[in-house]
Parts: structure tokens; C-alpha cells; sequence
């Protein structure tokens, strides 16, 4: 494995968590974008794949991230991946804590608040859209989709039993040729 690959995906990795306000769901564009345009580290399908792992196994939401640099580099890909998120915003989140004590009175900065909330959810729906756009291709990805979001907001019921649903759904319909 290059080391220029590594440096490279801690540099994207790094920046990318940086700038993305919202967490790691804000981040799975940019992620993708970089590892599949720009840099072809992994084709849609892979992509596609490496989310869904990563959803459906316990654990937080930057999984994600360290089954993508895992993918791309093996190990070192998977350490270099999960550090590079992990280590640049802990050191800001330290540090706007701290600020914060002192700001937390601050007119502008209770402004700053108000607005962020409206920012994170803009960057969340953003992130599913992208996901969705790679991997719904056709009628019976978009009938499992609807199904599952449908279900979750109107039924009010645990997620695991349309998530269960629709991998089963999933696997009927490749099986019979229609994805």
C-alpha cells in the first residue's frame, strides 16, 4: 500500500470532518464524492455496501469512515481513516468547549446557536439524498425506500422490522431479476 494513499485520505478524511458541522452523517457526501469520483478508490456499489455495513452493525456512526479507509488500505486505511475524524474534532470540540464557558453569554453567539440546528439538518437530508441517489437504481429500490420511510414516520415502529423487511424484500427481488 502507497503511503501517498495515506496521506492523501488523512488529509481528505481530516479536513472533511472539519468542516462538516452535523457530525459524521454530514460528512458522507463529501466521503463519497472523494472516494468514488474524484479519487476511484471504490465504485457506487462498494459505496453503497460499505454504508449499509456499516448502519447495521452496533457501534457509532464513523464506522462508516473506518470500513471506507479500510477498503481502500487495508489496516492502515482503517486506522489512518478513523483517526483523521476522530483526532482534529476532538481537539476542537475540547477547545469550543472551553470557549464556550466564556461565550455562553454572548448575544451573537446565542444567534450562532439558533441558526446552526437548521445548518445540521440541512447537511443530514443532503447526506441521504446522496446515499439514496447511489443506491436506488430502479422501481423496487424506490418501492423498498418509501416502504421503510413510510413505515418508520407514519407506523411509529422500531426500525429493525422494515430494515428486516426490506433486506428480505431486497434479496427476493434480486433474486427474481428485478434489481
Amino acid at each position: 500500500m502507497s503511503e501517498s494513499i495515506l496521506l492523501k485520505m488523512a488529509l481528505i478524511f481530516a479536513t472533511t470532518a472539519l468542516v462538516s458541522v452535523g457530525g459524521i452523517a454530514t460528512m458522507i457526501p463529501e466521503i463519497h464524492r472523494q472516494a468514488v469520483d474524484l479519487n476511484g478508490w471504490m465504485t457506487n456499489d462498494v459505496f453503497v455496501s460499505t454504508f449499509a455495513i456499516s448502519q447495521i452493525a452496533p457501534g457509532p456512526n464513523i464506522l462508516l469512515m473506518s470500513l471506507v479507509g479500510w477498503r481502500v488500505a487495508g489496516a492502515g486505511g482503517l486506522i489512518v481513516a478513523t483517526l483523521a475524524t476522530v483526532v482534529p474534532t476532538s481537539l476542537v470540540a475540547l477547545a469550543a468547549s472551553r470557549a464556550e464557558n466564556r461565550l455562553a453569554n454572548a448575544r451573537w453567539y446565542a444567534t450562532l446557536r439558533k441558526a446552526a440546528p437548521p445548518v445540521v439538518v440541512g447537511l443530514i437530508i443532503a447526506s441521504g439524498f446522496v446515499t439514496a441517489r447511489v443506491a436506488i437504481r430502479d422501481l423496487a429500490g424506490i418501492a423498498i425506500a418509501l416502504g421503510v420511510a413510510v413505515s418508520i414516520n407514519v407506523a411509529k415502529i422500531n426500525p429493525l422490522i422494515p430494515l428486516a423487511v426490506a433486506v428480505a424484500a431486497g434479496v427476493l427481488a434480486g433474486r427474481l431479476g428485478y434489481m
